[in-house]
């Protein structure tokens, strides 16, 4: 049953199609685009709000800690609870943060604001996934909406590097926050328009002891890392925080083998293709969040390029995620399956990783970084509709929030992870003896090169290409009894 049949009696339907998924891909846009504006305006922030060099990351990590360990529990609670009432709260909650954000007036409040931030984006995210995935049957044509949703989850975190520096030059930083109110508006007033009511599953109640374990696990883990990339992996705060992610985490795994609705029903992971694409997510987010930060830094501390130019500089990689997974991957998917379009996008980003590998000192844009931005966003094109696809394919409507967040949670932790530890590998690098602030990076590159092949080695052990040959049977099978419902 899917999210609109699930509406009561007697209502009228409103219509869904190219309006919802309009409405669906906006969402995450707005989430991508407000994680990477802010990080064009730290510098300006941090002046203004009289912000120390050690509590400014926290304007970054308050939104990612709340973002990435409520993921699970919003995903769980968007399938009992009705996943139009958990988008509407999860918007409602985003745009007062953001609010709040623009009107704060010293380091406390932005922080806070930031970490409300984070609870409405991890409202909507896997709420919207969901939603997409039961209002498109498996086939062509969620293939085709899972490629514009990524393809506006890339364009959302471009446009955010370029929009943050027009307006942090031309504007104000307070309106890389304000910029929010007039979109998510604008979605809230559409959503009674092309999403029908939904009703609480009755007789079933959310697992609350397992979402306190899994939520303060990943909120250890995500502290811990954070914590351990600006004081060190081996201080105090870091290693409690490690010893806490593993304590719970384990916790969690007891306590969910024992209740009769658990917060990830463990059915999700039993197919081979689920667990192999949460695993690539997992790779990606290492790779894909580090080689951005790097790209960055390089542009603007190297290159000496101006915050306005460095944005402008992703815009090429941008247009290649957003044309690859739009215009070619969707059509790839339904002729081949996931697991070979799944290994040519992490090939591609690795090869694009290799390149970016070689920067120098005395490099240059068109050579040293445009290449390998090029090569790692086609990887990313092919690759993240391609895991999207095998993390949802199968998965009963009731449980979809639930693969969704499991989903985005394997992105954010990873992003976590990755960030840390190659950022933690670069400035090590870079300190080191005769060493430069490229060639921290070098080093850097070279091991999420590593990280690349390692899932490319996860996804071809794990796969079979019958097992890819039978999911192509069964989404053409759902494509053709959903064209002749």
């Amino acid at each position: 049953m899917s999210e609109q049949s699930a509406e009561p009696q007697g209502s009228s339907r409103p219509s869904s199609g190219n309006g919802l998924l309009a409405l669906l891909c906006t969402a995450q846009l707005v989430l991508t685009l407000d994680f990477s504006i802010v990080n064009v305006a730290l510098p300006t922030i941090q002046r203004e709000l009289h912000f120390s060099s050690a509590n400014l990351q926290w304007i970054v990590t308050g939104y990612a800690l709340t973002f990435g360990s409520l993921l699970l529990l919003s995903g769980r609670a968007g399938d009992l609870l009705g996943r139009r009432r958990l988008l509407v709260i999860g918007l409602v909650v985003f745009v007062v943060s953001s609010l709040t954000c623009g009107l704060a007036q010293s380091s406390v409040m932005l922080v806070v604001s930031r970490i409300v931030q984070g609870i409405g984006g991890a409202m909507i995210s896997p709420t919207a996934l969901a939603l997409l995935t039961t209002n498109n049957p498996e086939g062509p044509a969620r293939n085709r909406a899972l490629g514009l949703w990524q393809a506006a989850a890339a364009g959302g975190a471009s446009m955010g590097l370029v929009l943050g520096g027009i307006l942090v030059e031309y504007v104000n930083w307070r309106a890389i926050f304000l910029i929010n109110l007039p979109i998510v508006a604008i979605l809230l007033l559409f959503i009674p328009r092309v999403l029908a009511p939904s009703a609480p599953k009755s007789g079933i109640e959310l697992d609350y002891g397992g979402a306190t374990l899994i939520t303060l696990s990943l909120a250890s883990l995500i502290f811990g890392l954070s914590n351990g990339e600006d004081r060190g992996f081996t201080s105090l705060g870091t290693v409690l925080a490690g010893a806490a992610f593993v304590i719970l985490g384990a916790a969690f795994l007891i306590v969910e083998r024992r209740v009769p609705s658990p917060m990830v029903p463990f059915g999700i992971l039993a197919s081979r293709t689920r667990r192999a694409a949460d695993g690539a997510m997992l790779v990606m987010g290492t790779v894909v969040v580090a080689y951005v930060y790097f790209a960055s830094i390089y542009l603007q501390r190297v290159l000496h390029f101006s915050p306005l130019v460095t944005g402008l500089c992703f815009i090429p990689a941008t247009l290649t995620v957003m044309s690859t997974s739009t215009l070619l991957t969707r059509r790839l998917l339904s002729r081949m399956g996931v697991k070979p379009i799944l290994i040519a996008g992490l090939i591609s980003i690795g090869l694009g990783q290799f390149w970016l590998s070689h920067i120098t000192s005395g490099g240059s844009y068109g050579v040293n970084v445009l290449p390998g931005l090029l090569l790692t966003a086609f990887g990313m094109g092919l690759a993240f509709p391609a895991a999207s696809v095998g993390a949802i394919t199968g998965v009963a409507p009731n449980q979809q929030g639930s693969a969704a967040a499991l989903f985005n949670t394997s992105q954010q932790v990873g992003s976590a992870v990755g960030l840390s530890i190659l950022a933690t590998i670069a400035a090590s690098s870079a300190r080191g003896v005769g060493g430069t602030l490229a060639g921290g990076f070098r080093v850097s590159y070279l091991v999420g090169t590593g990280i690349a092949v390692l899932g490319i080695v996860l996804v071809a052990t794990m796969l079979s290409g019958r097992q890819c040959q039978l999911e192509l049977a069964v989404q053409s099978g759902a494509s053709r009894a959903s064209e002749h419902a």
